[in-house]
């Protein structure tokens, strides 16, 4: 009786444990969804599995994109490059509400597979979604929601799984694919442009192309696997689950080149001032340099202090200068050090260099920097050019 009992306990656990098996009327699906414009990181769409198995009541989704906030040091780790991603496992139904909601369109593409390559893919899934295995190293264009679902087949099928990447026909960079999801996120393409250096600026191979869900639909449409000692292909058919409806167009009309734009116009007025005045209104240059140097010393600590490969060898540098701060400070003393005049030469040189070769620079450094960068040249030139007149003047210099 006692054994019963503990047995009767157990069973629960038991049945969890056991291996859950397709019958032969179960699907496996690709889901792609439409972008939403409301966020920055939904703007590029996304990519999960359903499989669905009407004959033993089971419709589930295997979503790689969740993120847990309350993680132990979330934020550190974000900043560091070793974010914890995971495989979640939802209703189906719940995962088509939200993006039904939110007016996003669900493509489905069917996988053309037999009832051993479903199970054997599902086995896989199964397998990922235990709590030791869920969790991945998120990365922005290597190892996201997308190319998770890529790997997934690729991990199952091995070499019976093949990509056709004849169709990729542009010479797109990884930083080009991501403009054409920021059109409408002009803040949001200007951070990302200045965060990430010049690996963005590679021209994508079509497996690159995959960290965008379109482009694992695109690439899905031109693969195929080995079935019953056959090629074929391996999306049997796209069944459009939620057509999305125009949307508004969520742009801001507050651009990053009209700000800088009206930064560089009071630069300028406050640089014809302090001519015509002779002082040097240096308040303004501390703040501004201080903050451009502050930008530097991030972009540099992404670059060599963190694991967001995308953030290396950044030409950013060259006109977020990380000495800008602390040396601007020096700028609010009553006897300025001579070699900040020194310094403030070079980085009037350095931003004309800047200047003359920014459409030759191997990196793509967004236009709406320009106005900034003719900002800092201006101003490192008046603020050399008075200190020089101030030394001449002082006979002690």
């Amino acid at each position: 009786m006692k054994n019963f009992l503990v047995l009767i306990l157990l069973l629960p656990t038991l049945c969890l444990a056991q291996k859950r098996t397709l019958s032969k009327y179960a699907e496996i699906r690709i889901l792609t969804c439409g972008p939403f414009q409301g966020e920055l990181y939904s703007a590029f769409g996304h990519s999960a599995i359903r499989v669905n198995d009407p004959m033993k009541g089971y419709d589930m989704v295997y979503n790689y994109g969740i993120f847990d906030f309350d993680q132990p040091n979330f934020y550190l780790n974000f900043a560091r490059g070793y974010l914890n991603y995971k495989l979640d496992v939802h209703e189906y139904r719940n995962f088509q509400y939200a993006y039904v909601y939110y007016n996003r369109f669900i493509h489905e593409q069917v996988l053309n597979l037999d009832q051993e390559q479903k199970q054997k893919l599902f086995d896989y899934l199964q397998w990922n979604a235990k709590p030791e295995n869920q969790y991945y190293f998120y990365d922005y264009f290597y190892n996201n929601c997308a190319t998770k679902v890529r790997d997934a087949l690729k991990a199952t099928f091995k070499d019976d799984l093949q990509f056709d990447g004849s169709y990729i026909t542009t010479d797109y960079t990884i930083r080009d694919l991501a403009h054409i999801y920021l059109d409408q996120q002009p803040w949001g393409e200007l951070g990302i442009d200045i965060c990430l250096g010049l690996p963005m600026d590679s021209v994508a191979t079509p497996e690159m192309y995959m960290f965008l869900p379109d482009y694992i639909e695109q690439g899905f449409n031109h693969a195929s696997i080995m079935k019953n000692g056959q090629r074929e292909p391996l999306v049997k058919n796209t069944i459009i689950t939620n057509k999305a409806q125009p949307q508004e167009d969520q742009s801001s009309t507050i651009t990053p080149l009209i700000v800088f734009s009206l930064l560089l116009i009071i630069g300028l007025i406050i640089t014809f001032i302090g001519y015509r005045q002779d002082k040097g209104y240096f308040i303004f240059d501390t703040i501004l340099f201080s903050v451009i140097g502050l930008v530097g010393w991030l972009l540099l600590l992404l670059w060599i202090a963190t694991d967001h490969h995308a953030a290396a060898r950044n030409f950013n540098l060259l006109w977020a200068i990380p000495l800008h701060f602390p040396l601007a400070l020096f700028l609010l003393k009553k006897k300025i050090p001579d070699f900040l005049r020194i310094y403030f030469q070079a980085s009037c040189l350095v931003n004309l260099v800047l200047l003359i070769t920014w459409a030759f620079l191997p990196q793509d450094i967004h236009y709406s920097l320009i106005p900034l960068a003719i900002l800092l040249l201006v101003r490192s030139y008046y603020i050399q050019r008075y200190l020089s007149f101030e030394r001449d003047e002082d006979p002690s210099a």
